[in-house]
């Protein structure tokens, strides 16, 4: 059973996107039914009216107006879509209604503190994305093929007890260290 990826809340973009759309609809609503009763069309209304219905589609205002309508339509469908939450890498579920998820720098933390412990290994560089486990180890002082071999049975150790929900990959480099 594998747990997916954590949907983020998102609360401000919603509710910014629904107070400015809340706003304008409140606002034409009034406009129309004001027009309705017989009243005199708001100002501002009859000015964007007018100069809709006069200038051109290929007016740069024009087109700058709808280019901006149409990356912000985008982001929120975007936002809409995507799970959100890309720092946290969800763990296999205990319990059904419990969720867990670990940070992708503490995860990196552990398995460069897990690294620095195999003999031999002077310094240890750790990027842990969505999918794979990268380390980058310098040796000073034994073969390196020994001092690959330790470090991958401590990052298969470490990585199995990460308890993940998904198991990354993981690539290791062991290099000879610079001499100072």
């Amino acid at each position: 059973m594998t747990g997916g990826r954590l949907w983020s809340a998102r609360r401000v973009p919603s509710a910014l996107t629904a107070c400015a759309v809340l706003a304008l609809a409140g606002t034409f609503l009034y406009d129309i039914t004001a027009v309705r009763a017989g009243h005199p069309a708001m100002s501002w209304r009859t000015a964007l009216a007018r100069q809709l219905a006069t200038r051109p589609l290929h007016d740069p205002w024009v087109l700058t107006g709808a280019t901006l309508a149409a990356l912000l339509g985008l982001w929120l469908v975007i936002l809409a879509l995507t799970p959100g939450l890309r720092s946290l890498l969800p763990m296999r579920p205990v319990a059904p209604p419990v969720r867990a998820a670990l940070a992708r720098t503490a995860a990196a933390l552990l398995v460069r503190d897990r690294v620095l412990e195999v003999s031999g290994v002077r310094s240890a560089r750790v990027t842990v994305s969505r999918r794979a486990i990268r380390v980058r180890a310098d040796s000073h002082f034994r073969e390196l093929d020994d001092v690959r071999q330790d470090v991958d049975a401590a990052l298969r150790e470490t990585v199995r007890g990460l308890g993940l929900a998904r198991r990354p990959a993981v690539s290791v480099t062991v290099r000879r260290a610079a001499r100072r």
